[in-house]
């Protein structure tokens, strides 16, 4: 599975250090993960670290 970030997104940046595949990237007018790398943080932390610095709420499961 994998994150997805919503149209909620306000560009703010928090959550691209923070992802330890370096799957979320700078889109045109949001940032954006790639599905093909993201692991949910599997193996790196116990949940997602991009949710948990978003400061609006907008980065949910892919399937959602």
């Amino acid at each position: 599975m994998a994150m997805k970030i919503l149209d909620d997104c306000i560009s703010c940046g928090a959550c691209l250090p923070e992802c330890p595949t370096e799957s979320i990237t700078e889109g045109d007018l949001i940032y954006e993960i790639n599905p093909d790398t993201c692991v949910e943080c599997e193996g790196y932390h116990d949940e997602p670290a991009c949710t948990a610095v978003c400061p609006v709420d907008c980065i949910v499961q892919a399937d959602e």
